[in-house]
């Protein structure tokens, strides 16, 4: 193939973008929007044309393989930007079986789709399911990837499994005993430490349907089982209403946490009660009811315990509820209580979607600092908060946002490309509705501004973004 100079790959990166986006409108498979990126643009080999199709840089591409091998357990071998490269438009270099394998899961394609089949000889048997390097099985002969017809990028499989597993539990323990009590506080670990890796409306499933499979126990447990399956049930509700919340169901998460903060306090599970009322007060404050947020704060911040969870309600409740009123000295009070709680905190940081730490701490300060005015000041913590957070995950992209739009008056490209790779990292099933606001707000102080360039193609991209629930009702599939 004839060397293709720089100016050309440019111009191809950018039709290429052009394709996707127009695919996109036209609701295409990827499979199709490879097609036509390879009919426009015959210089396109198949495995750039599918890296194109998914709007991925080479970085995005790594990045995603690598946490392929962390989901499976395995240390990420060492795929380089030089590698993929070679492998893209060099007939002459092919990756290895394994890491022929992560390119179909990753890509969700089988080889002959990405271009890297080998032709089998006439009458010769196809190949045997081998071992990768580190013991994970693959398939080295060309035909049907072993992952195809797999979601590629979501532990979504693991889920119904859970469910399972505590309805056999129900089935040996009818009367919900210390069996099922057990099995539902881990299933309510699992939700919540894996929270950030299922996009939401499948966890949300899930969790609906656990909690419906309890129902009839808190009429049938034991004096003895009781309060603790409440308790459980209470923080499956709070499970549901930050889904609901990141589903841009304000009214859903209400009812949802309104459950959580009732069976938190019959159960005398103060955690429980404090952080229902710290999501109800962003709920509120998300909606524009600002009085109503900073009383729901204040209710958290009177039951919370000490320490990790009271930095976390004066830093996630009150203290944006204090901001988005206006009230400087107070939010500057809340702020300094989070952070005096926090340095005095038995525990530094707690993981899951309950938990809380330094750069969630950042985060809500510099979108405080936002909310004031004090620009300087919130693009600082933003970058803390973002430079923390792994690359890809909701903590990683809010910050990004927030210092997005903290740089968008001084810096407006480089708020622009953070917009774009914010998109670029989080599949749109994985977008939570509040990054969604915070790209909106990103976009509208772009516009408001007059400027062109990547922000307009940023426009573009939210313009033609899947919501998360279509007008018929269903939700988006990741």
């Amino acid at each position: 193939m004839a060397a293709v100079t720089r100016a050309r790959r440019a111009e191809i990166q950018r039709q290429a973008t052009q394709i996707r986006m127009r695919c996109q409108r036209q609701h295409h498979t990827v499979e199709r929007t490879v097609t036509e990126i390879r009919s426009a643009l015959p210089e396109v080999t198949a495995l750039e044309a599918w890296r194109f199709a998914l709007g991925w840089s080479r970085a995005e591409t790594i990045s995603q393989i690598a946490g392929l091998y962390r989901a499976d357990g395995l240390v990420p071998r060492g795929l380089s930007d030089s590698m993929l490269c070679r492998w893209e438009h060099d007939r002459d270099e092919w990756p290895d079986g394994e890491y022929l394998v992560m390119l179909c899961r990753v890509y969700g394609a089988r080889p002959e789709q990405l271009g890297l089949h080998r032709p089998v000889a006439p009458f010769e048997p196809p190949g045997p399911v081998g071992l990768i390097g580190y013991g994970q099985p693959h398939t080295v002969a060309a035909g049907r990837s072993p992952w195809e017809g797999m979601d590629p990028l979501t532990t979504a499989a693991g889920l119904p499994a859970v469910r399972e597993s505590l309805q056999l539990a129900l089935l040996a323990d009818p009367d919900g005993g210390r069996l099922v009590v057990d099995l539902v506080e881990a299933a309510v670990d699992h939700y919540a430490l894996n929270y950030s890796k299922h996009p939401p409306h499948l966890l949300f499933q899930e969790v609906r349907d656990v909690r419906q499979l309890l129902i009839p126990m808190l009429t049938k447990a034991g004096s003895t089982s009781a309060p603790e399956l409440q308790r459980h049930m209470g923080w499956l509700s709070a499970l549901l209403g930050n889904l609901a919340y990141h589903l841009d169901d304000t009214t859903g998460a209400r009812a949802h946490l309104g459950t959580a903060a009732a069976y938190g306090e019959r159960a005398g599970d103060a955690r429980l009660e404090a952080w229902a009322w710290g999501a109800q007060s962003m709920v509120a404050r998300t909606a524009g009811r600002l009085d109503t947020a900073v009383e729901h704060a204040e209710r958290g911040v009177s039951v919370a315990p000490g320490g990790l969870v009271r930095a976390q309600l004066h830093a996630w409740a009150l203290l944006p509820a204090l901001a988005a009123h206006g009230r400087d000295d107070e939010a500057d009070r809340a702020l300094a209580v989070a952070l005096s709680e926090l340095d005095g905190a038995s525990v530094s940081r707690a993981p899951g979607r309950f938990g809380f730490d330094a750069p969630e701490l950042a985060l809500h300060e510099a979108e405080a600092n936002l909310t004031l005015g004090r620009t300087v000041q919130a693009r600082a913590r933003a970058e803390k908060s973002a430079d923390a957070c792994a690359t890809g995950t909701p903590g990683w992209a809010a910050a990004t946002l927030v210092l997005a739009q903290a740089e968008a008056t001084d810096h407006p490209e480089d708020a622009a490309q953070r917009g774009h790779d914010v998109l670029d990292r989080v599949p749109p099933a994985r977008l939570r509705s509040t990054a969604r606001v915070r790209l909106s707000r990103l976009d509208a102080l772009l516009r408001d501004q007059h400027y062109g360039g990547r922000a307009a193609d940023l426009t573009e991209r939210l313009r033609i973004l899947p919501q998360p629930v279509d007008v018929h009702g269903q939700a988006l599939t990741g």
